[in-house]
């Protein structure tokens, strides 16, 4: 197994807490100036509110009696363990060290809103005439982006994906 340098490390795990810190911030700034439910009419198609989910992506499970508070909450920061391992054991190949990187801060980032307060802030809403995209945040904005990412590097053939493929592949 190569040995990675901890400036890679570092580079992976402190874009992560960049991004968990900016996603909590904004919350902040959400919670703290708004009341729930408001809304701010930025341009036509795009308003800043704030809204609580209890539940998944899209408010999946939202009323599902509480419990769900609590296994979202373990399998955001299960994943988060994981993803932070991965990123610093370098078994991630360059294309999806970003990826996991931006999954990393969005599993952190809706992870500490359930701890904290026991849902999720959101606060883009995205609409066409009357139909309203699901409320979203910047932490769900990372893991849609870094599944783009991650589907982008499937599709490049023969590129090795852990330490040990690519140690192997260069032999």
């Amino acid at each position: 197994m190569t040995t990675t340098p901890p400036t890679t490390r570092w580079r992976w795990l402190g874009l992560a807490l960049l991004f968990w810190a900016l996603d909590q911030a904004i919350k902040y700034g959400v919670t703290q100036s708004m009341s729930l439910f408001d809304s701010i009419p930025i341009f036509t198609g795009f308003n800043w509110v704030y809204v609580l989910n209890p539940g998944a992506a899209f408010s999946f499970l939202a009323d599902a009696g509480g419990w769900q508070r609590y296994f979202f909450t373990a399998i955001a920061f299960a994943v988060s363990a994981v993803l932070a391992v991965v990123l610093w054991r370098d078994v991630a190949q360059k294309t999806e060290a970003p990826a996991y990187a931006l999954l990393l801060a969005g599993a952190l980032g809706n992870g500490t809103d359930r701890i904290r307060i026991g849902a999720v802030v959101d606060y883009l809403d995205l609409y066409w005439r009357n139909w309203h995209w699901p409320a979203f945040n910047l932490a769900d904005i990372c893991v849609c982006v870094a599944a783009l990412l991650l589907i982008r590097a499937s599709w490049q053939p023969g590129v090795p994906t852990s330490a040990t493929e690519r140690k192997n592949h260069a032999a």
